[in-house]
């Protein structure tokens, strides 16, 4: 029998979702819930129904799991616990400074109604996070250092857009090469803010927009770039659908730590990601924690959980024989 997934709301990531569970025999796409007209949405699969969000309350015992793919500034907070009262969820929430008074909430909704709901899940928070947790445990005396980029930020991609004069933008976090190598050397060096990242603007304007107003007010945008290095690019706008139409991402998690009764021996844990799409890798994590979701449920499990509650197995399609002959 194959898992039953629905997805609310289909833009990038809901997408990525849709495409992710193609690639999961053991799932099946039953619908997709918008706010907007489903007669204006099209989706990929042929089998799948589309619905206006009102109605994803009459799908509560055909759906195993519906994966949110809302935003985490106003949309998750609100529909996570809503939607955990009538079925099994997943979100990526990632305001990481918030996500306790998240689980909270949560919780108390998916306990109440007895549904399982995994929150925060993704790539960081998610694969970063499990990584660093895993650094910590084996490297109790350490210090954990993680880098971003080179990758698109869709939030500060948006910031610049939001600047009076600007016509597109796209907005990349990229690692200073130097305080890597510093890690990477086992240093274990401060580093403040604009010491670890850089930021590169590539921006469209207006017709006779003020390029020197735009550069200055990017540059000392509070709580986005006043605190790094920023490079800001005028370019046309064939340039940026010919050069920066994707959403690359990527980073990095390290530990740098020690062993030994005088903790004379030094390691270094690290742990990669290249994105050639953040969101369609993010829906690919998200994908298999919804298969997690499922299995929990029929364990009769309930509450809110995330990726640190989560065993590896429950993620995977194999069972435990396969995974112990193909991957132990």
């Amino acid at each position: 029998m194959s898992i039953r997934i629905g997805i609310l709301g289909y833009g990038n990531l809901g997408r990525g979702v849709e495409c992710a569970v193609r690639q999961n025999p053991d799932m099946e796409l039953k619908a997709v819930f918008t706010r907007r007209n489903p007669e204006h949405v099209k989706i990929l699969t042929e089998t799948a129904c589309v619905c206006p969000v009102s109605e994803a309350p009459d799908w509560k015992d055909r759906l195993d799991v519906l994966i949110l793919c809302g935003g985490s500034a106003t949309d998750l907070p609100m529909q996570t616990p809503e939607y955990a009262k009538l079925f099994n969820v997943i979100d990526s929430f990632d305001t990481h400074a918030k996500i306790p008074e998240h689980f909270a909430n949560v919780d108390a909704a998916a306990k109440e109604n007895s549904k399982v709901a995994i929150i925060s899940v993704g790539w960081d928070p998610g694969m970063f996070s499990l990584n660093r947790m895993y650094a910590n445990a084996i490297l109790p005396q350490g210090k954990d250092y993680t880098f971003w980029g080179r990758g698109v930020s869709q939030g500060h991609s948006d910031a610049v857009r939001r600047i009076a004069g600007v016509k597109d933008a796209r907005q990349y976090t990229i690692p200073v090469d130097s305080a890597l190598a510093a890690v990477r050397a086992g240093e274990n060096p401060v580093l403040s803010t604009r010491q670890k990242h850089t930021r590169e603007c590539f921006v469209v304007t207006e017709e006779g927009a003020d390029k020197t107003r735009i550069e200055e007010e990017i540059q000392s945008m509070p709580n986005y770039f006043a605190d790094y290095d920023t490079t800001v690019h005028f370019i046309s706008e064939e340039e940026l659908q010919r050069d920066h139409s994707g959403i690359p991402h990527g980073g990095l998690v390290l530990r740098s730590g020690v062993t030994g009764w005088e903790q004379e021996n030094r390691h270094l844990i690290e742990y990669s990601l290249k994105l050639d799409s953040n969101p369609e890798f993010t829906a690919s994590v998200i994908t298999a924690y919804a298969r997690a979701a499922y299995r929990l449920s029929h364990e009769g499990v309930s509450g809110c959980k995330t990726v640190f509650d989560i065993a590896p197995a429950l993620l995977s399609a194999k069972s435990g024989e396969e995974l112990r002959a193909s991957l132990l």
